[in-house]
């Protein structure tokens, strides 16, 4: 696995997809994944530091993990399969068990930043996102 941090969020509020790039911690390859204008939204609100009057959804999943006593321990991007990414948010209990999540990448990410937990993608899904990128 390789750990990545948010590099850039393309939000075109004219275009129904938007664009995250995620880039290798300390190495040169990135990772870009189209989301929604919602998800992206949710990231690029929190990471520039707005507060809402009212939580939203991801901040709401947050605090309930919090509150469960539980932890986002990381997010792992597992698998590109027909042009689709798969993640798992990792959470980590109280108690020490580890708990494994189906999600999609936007909301694993959305709550990456609202929690600093760590991302990570399988080599296996940079190699194959490369791929499918040259053959555009």
């Amino acid at each position: 696995m390789v750990e990545m941090e948010l590099n850039k969020i393309v939000i075109d509020e004219k275009r129904h997809d938007q664009l995250i790039v995620l880039k290798e911690k300390g190495g040169a390859r990135i990772l870009p994944i189209v989301i929604g204008l919602n998800e992206a939204s949710a990231i690029k609100l929190k990471i520039s530091g707005f507060v809402p009057p009212r939580p939203l959804t991801h901040d709401l999943l947050h605090s309930t993990i919090e509150n469960l006593e539980a932890k986002i321990d990381k997010i792992v991007i597992d698998r590109l399969e027909e042009n689709t990414f798969h993640a798992k948010i990792v959470l980590k209990t109280e108690s020490g068990k580890t708990k494994i999540i189906d999600a999609r990448p936007s909301d694993s990410i959305a709550l990456a930043v609202r929690s600093h937990a760590p991302i990570f993608v399988e080599d296996e899904v940079i190699t194959k996102s490369e791929i499918f990128n040259q053959n555009q």
